[in-house]
């Protein structure tokens, strides 16, 4: 009998449990933190054994192979062992993958992927298709083929996730982007970490499909020196393709996969506005013409779609002062496209965890719109230099509750508050979610 351990004891790790004890391993899981009791009672109902807060090495180094959670990095103690010993080090989505004849949707990308991935998820249960939804949004993947027999499957993947996958396929690759994000694991070179996104397209057929956004540069560099074997489907929304989408002379977007019956959509239908959005409902259109959804279904669905919770969320509006919840922007590039899409003066409430941020591609717009940052942080020094001589009110906060309080006495009828961080939120804050929440929670007290 093959012995899995799997290295966390979250979504990703105990649905990978529940799959291997299925197909028959010995299943050992260990997490170096607590794990949480919904999960502690699954892993007592299928009679896995496991450990918490410590990593037992006697009980690992004897692995015949290993899922590691994404959040654990290659330079780890533990995983720098396992490689000495040439005990492969996978992920959960490698080891789900071997258990599923469906048909595999993946989006990855810098900026864009969860809204893109619910977007694709919406259309095809809009279209009745029998599918699921999985990677970094959902419930996991392995878990979903442990128990549900999906035709597709729609899957957001993070290049963390990409860098544990080897033999998996993506029957439809999507990138959508590359900006500078997670560097800090990347030994701070963007050409490792733009590699890292097109293992998306590793193993892939001539009878796959790649969609690609061909407006992005760092992308495009990339792409010049690959065989790509699939069939190309770029987007773009500054020059005309064969097939893909792109955007016409009469502010159409238009989508072909096959030379014959394009859809065109006007840019107001959308559901989802701002041109990062346009990218977005590009690709998500390009993969339901691929899988040939209806053309009414794929139009419908790109207009009544509603995006996920802190991304651009409009929390309320008190006194003439708007507030915006914009937590998942994890990277300065979602900063740049919140700011992008503001019409009214900011205050901006930026920081948390820094990933080797460059706030300098953020200096035009904050000397345009941004009247006031509030810093939300344990450690603020490089927002502080970055933005200085820029904004006349830099204040800094402990809290959700101290921030939105600052941003409310700063602000005057017809401002927009937005909380946008460009940083991780693991300082003050659980997640995202959890700073989006607590955000939320003091508007609403105001």
């Amino acid at each position: 009998m093959k012995r899995l351990v799997i290295l966390g004891g979250g979504e990703s790790g105990v649905g990978t449990a529940v799959l291997a004890q299925k197909k028959g391993f010995d299943v050992f899981l260990s997490d170096k933190g607590k794990i949480k009791d919904k999960y502690k009672d699954v892993l007592s109902k299928y009679r896995i054994k496991w450990e918490e807060e410590k990593h037992s090495e006697e009980l690992i180094l004897n692995a015949d192979e290993v899922v590691k959670s994404p959040g654990i990095s290659d330079k780890a103690e533990l995983i720098k062992a396992l490689t000495k010993k040439g005990i492969p080090v996978i992920s959960e989505i490698e080891f789900a993958g071997r258990y599923t004849n469906a048909k595999k949707i993946c989006i990855t990308g810098s900026n864009g992927k969860t809204t893109t991935t619910l977007l694709i998820y919406h259309m095809l249960k809009k279209a009745g298709l029998n599918v699921g939804l999985a990677g970094n949004v959902g419930q996991s993947f392995a878990m979903q083929v442990a128990e549900n027999n999906f035709d597709y499957y729609v899957i957001e993947l993070s290049s963390f996730q990409l860098d544990g996958m080897f033999d998996f396929k993506a029957e439809i690759a999507i990138l959508l982007n590359i900006t500078p994000d997670h560097l800090d694991r990347y030994d701070y070179k963007l050409e490792n970490y733009a590699e890292s996104k097109f293992r998306i397209i590793q193993n892939q057929t001539s009878e796959d499909a790649f969609i690609y956004c061909i407006d992005d540069e760092v992308t495009m560099n990339i792409i010049k020196n690959k065989k790509v074997k699939a069939k190309q489907f770029p987007f773009s929304i500054k020059q005309k393709v064969e097939t893909g989408a792109f955007l016409n002379e009469n502010n159409q977007l238009v989508i072909n996969t096959n030379n014959t019956n394009p859809l065109f959509m006007t840019i107001q239908e959308l559901a989802l506005q701002g041109k990062h959005n346009m990218y977005n409902s590009m690709a998500a259109g390009v993969a339901g013409k691929l899988i040939d959804i209806r053309k009414e279904t794929i139009r419908e669905s790109l207009s009544d779609f509603h995006n996920i919770d802190h991304r651009l969320e409009l929390v309320g509006n008190v006194h003439g002062i708007e507030f915006i919840n914009d937590s998942k922007a994890t990277n300065v590039n979602s900063t740049w496209y919140a700011l992008e899409s503001m019409n009214n003066p900011v205050i901006l409430i930026l920081g948390g965890v820094d990933k080797g941020n460059d706030y300098s591609m953020l200096n035009d717009l904050v000397k345009e719109k941004v009247k006031a940052i509030i810093c939300l942080g344990a450690d603020n020094k490089k927002i502080i230099k970055a933005f200085g001589g820029m904004v006349e009110t830099i204040v800094e906060a402990n809290s959700a509750k101290e921030a939105v309080a600052h941003a409310y006495k700063i602000g005057k009828k017809g401002d927009t508050v937005l909380l946008s961080p460009a940083c991780a939120s693991f300082d003050l804050f659980e997640n995202y979610e959890d700073r989006g929440t607590q955000f939320k929670q003091a508007v609403r007290a105001l």
